[in-house]
């Protein structure tokens, strides 16, 4: 037994092995992230060498750029594409029913937000619980049931609308 274990040993390098394991999962979130990408915004296309070097192509534009470059609308697309691809990685191990998206769609235009509610819509025709934060009056109204948080005079006030 202790023969067999330290021909393993000499034969993978410690680090070697989770390297490669968090390599071919990280090429996975890659590759579901763009298919994310190509129903949301099929304009971009994510690259990535590893985890620190990640860019974005334009295919309109026909360039590629850091994602450092990103504004708050193209921010939250990639963002949602990476949080739907790490969802759906994660449905191997563990069912996430809930997606939980704090504002971000004010940044976006009229097309690509009714590409992003789009894809909602079909995460939550498939089973999932998607809540909603946001300003946005086109998402107020597409809510069925929404909690409305008011101001008042000292304290807030709240509202449950829909059934």
């Amino acid at each position: 037994e202790m023969y067999r274990w330290q021909k393993l040993y000499n034969v993978i390098p410690s680090n070697d092995l989770r390297d490669f394991a968090l390599n071919v999962t990280f090429d996975q979130l890659v590759a579901i992230t763009n298919h994310q990408l190509s129903d949301i915004a099929p304009r971009y296309h994510l690259i990535a060498g590893n985890m620190k070097d990640m860019r974005i192509a334009d295919l309109d534009a026909g360039e590629e750029r850091p994602v450092e470059t990103l504004s708050g609308g193209e921010s939250f697309i990639i963002s949602l594409s990476l949080a739907l691809a790490l969802s759906e990685i994660s449905t191997d191990r563990c069912h996430l029913q809930s997606l939980f998206i704090d504002e971000g769609f004010g940044t976006l235009d009229p097309e690509t937000l009714e590409m992003v509610l789009h894809t909602l819509n079909n995460l939550v025709s498939s089973g999932r619980t998607i809540c909603r934060i946001s300003h946005v009056d086109k998402l107020k109204k597409d809510i069925q049931v929404r909690i409305e948080v008011k101001p008042g005079s000292g304290t807030s006030n709240i509202k449950i609308v829909g059934n």
